[in-house]
């Protein structure tokens, strides 16, 4: 993925996406600094005081044929206001999204746009099917994503989870013998 996309969100904010890359470690370090604790925990899906350095290095050193981590920032100041992960299977078949925006940024449309965004990314890519694994408490993101079409299930062996689908592609049939 090459190239910067310019997205205005519902509470006017513009933002400029572009594709993570090896040289944005630092930036996403200081970037984590500003995402609260609770959507820290919302993010990884773990409560941790601060983004261990391996995490930010699957960020940035990623294949991009399968994993994609978009940078968004704000065109005013320039900022890292938020990032938008998404990792695909093997076949190409299914990604997961995973999203956090700065907490200044939050109540915005960021977070609505990026997602909006991605799944845009993903069904050009001809992927079937991008789900998302959210706590049960982060009640804005699964609200947004319904809102998007996304159903909510109850995460497989983890009450504390749900799995948020989006069907973006018929599956492929078996062709007829």
């Amino acid at each position: 993925m090459t190239g910067r996309k310019i997205l205005e969100t519902r509470g006017g904010v513009h933002l400029g996406v572009r594709a993570a890359s090896t040289e944005d470690e630092a930036l996403l370090d200081e970037f984590f600094q500003h995402v609260s604790p609770e959507d820290l925990r919302f993010r990884f899906l773990s409560a941790m005081p601060r983004v261990p350095h391996e995490h930010i290095v699957a960020m940035t050193h990623v294949d991009h044929r399968q994993t994609e981590n978009f940078l968004a920032f704000d065109e005013r100041t320039g900022g890292l206001v938020a990032t938008a992960m998404l990792a695909c299977d093997a076949a190409l078949e299914r990604c997961e999204v995973a999203i956090v925006e700065r907490a200044d940024f939050k109540g915005r449309g960021v977070g609505w746009e990026l997602l909006r965004y991605v799944t845009e990314v993903a069904r050009d890519r001809g992927i079937g099917v991008i789900e998302s694994i959210e706590d049960c408490g982060n009640h804005a993101a699964i609200e947004l994503q319904r809102e998007m079409g996304f159903s909510v299930e109850a995460c497989p062996g983890d009450a504390t989870l749900v799995l948020v689908r989006k069907i973006l592609q018929p599956a492929q049939s078996e062709p007829a013998s």
